[in-house]
């Protein structure tokens, strides 16, 4: 019997569920700028229905683990009380314009390059040059500057971190346990209402089918990383489904090989362009594309660099942020995720 380390148990578990989002994307058209698209030009909800009950599950699964002490999100990201107010609206505005010019968000640039879509490739390494960039180089000085002159230490207003449940519950007066639960089936019961009132979404089972799945894999990541990844010896840090910063992570990964170690993210990234390759492929739609001209190039790798900048100073994507991010319940991940449709609805009516 092979005996793996818990950080080999935890990349396996994010290739495997990288791959299973990657699959269900492709099959199901899964695109929250596809979805702001369809509202904006058509007046179409029903992929926007989708990306908003994939929330509602997420939201549920995620404090349920949480709330029966499985996983510790005090521990995410997302949770710290350092509040980055300017970068989740400003690298939300960047990242939701720049994905209608490049034709998709981060997620749904590796589905496509998994079904053949070479020009996703290009954005793929651009946006992951600039999102390293402002995580570790040229660009990230700026960054830090930011970071340093506007982020508030919510300590300072007897907050342990961003998440609404605790301010709720210093505002009310309330247990935080029970204010995390009212909010949490309040938001979900909003949610659902709206997501199943409409009789065509019901009875669509890629729409219906696609957001609950999407859900759970966001809620699955996270069990990986504080269920399986809970070592005393060898923590594997707090993560579930994102891809900006992952995708960054992992061009670097490719040309360190040596000595590096891969992680959740690294793994899911390769994780979706392999199972949209094998839904693409057994599924027939599997096609090589390219740039139809010199503005097409110009206008996807532009926004391919805005997305790299904004979904590092929001600190995720329209999964990291508006699934993963949200199922925290975290004050910064809302406003993160309200700025990315606002650039993303930008960004369309400058298209037209």
């Amino acid at each position: 019997m092979i005996d793996l380390s818990v950080t080999t148990q935890v990349g396996l578990a994010g290739f495997g569920l990288g791959g299973l989002f990657g699959a269900v994307a492709q099959r199901t058209h899964f695109c929250t700028m596809g979805a702001i698209s369809d509202i904006v030009a058509m007046g179409n909800w029903q992929r926007m229905r989708t990306w908003l009950l994939a929330m509602a599950v997420a939201i549920l699964a995620t404090q349920a683990m949480a709330g029966f002490g499985l996983i510790d999100l005090s521990a995410a990201i997302y949770l710290t009380p350092n509040f980055g107010w300017l970068g989740a609206i400003l690298g939300g505005l960047l990242f939701g314009f720049g994905m209608t010019l490049a034709g998709g968000c981060a997620n749904k640039t590796l589905v496509r390059f998994g079904g053949g879509n070479l020009k996703s490739l290009v954005v793929l390494l651009v946006m992951g040059l600039f999102a390293y960039m402002t995580l570790r180089g040229l660009t990230g000085l700026a960054r830090v500057w930011m970071e340093g002159v506007f982020n508030l230490d919510l300590r300072r207003f007897g907050l342990s971190g961003q998440g609404i449940p605790e301010m709720l519950a210093a505002g009310l007066g309330l247990p935080a346990a029970l204010a995390r639960w009212v909010l949490a089936v309040g938001l979900d019961g909003g949610l659902l209402a709206f997501c199943l009132s409409d009789r065509a979404f019901r009875r669509s089972l890629p729409h219906l089918g696609g957001g609950m799945a999407v859900g759970l894999l966001v809620a699955a990541g996270w069990a990986a990383t504080g269920i399986l990844g809970n070592d005393d010896f060898s923590p594997t840090p707090l993560a579930s489904m994102s891809f900006v910063a992952p995708i960054g992570d992992s061009l670097q990964y490719l040309m360190t090989f040596s000595g590096a170690t891969i992680n959740f993210g690294i793994a899911s990234v390769g994780g979706v362009i392999a199972g949209a390759f094998l839904a693409a492929v057994t599924g027939g739609t599997f096609r090589i594309e390219a740039f139809t001209d010199q503005t097409d190039m110009i206008r996807q790798l532009t926004g391919a660099a805005m997305m790299g900048v904004g979904g590092v100073l929001a600190l995720g994507c329209t999964i990291g942020q508006g699934l993963t991010g949200v199922s925290t319940l975290a004050a910064g991940s809302v406003l993160a995720t309200l700025s990315i449709l606002a650039g993303g609805v930008a960004g369309l009516r400058h298209l037209e």
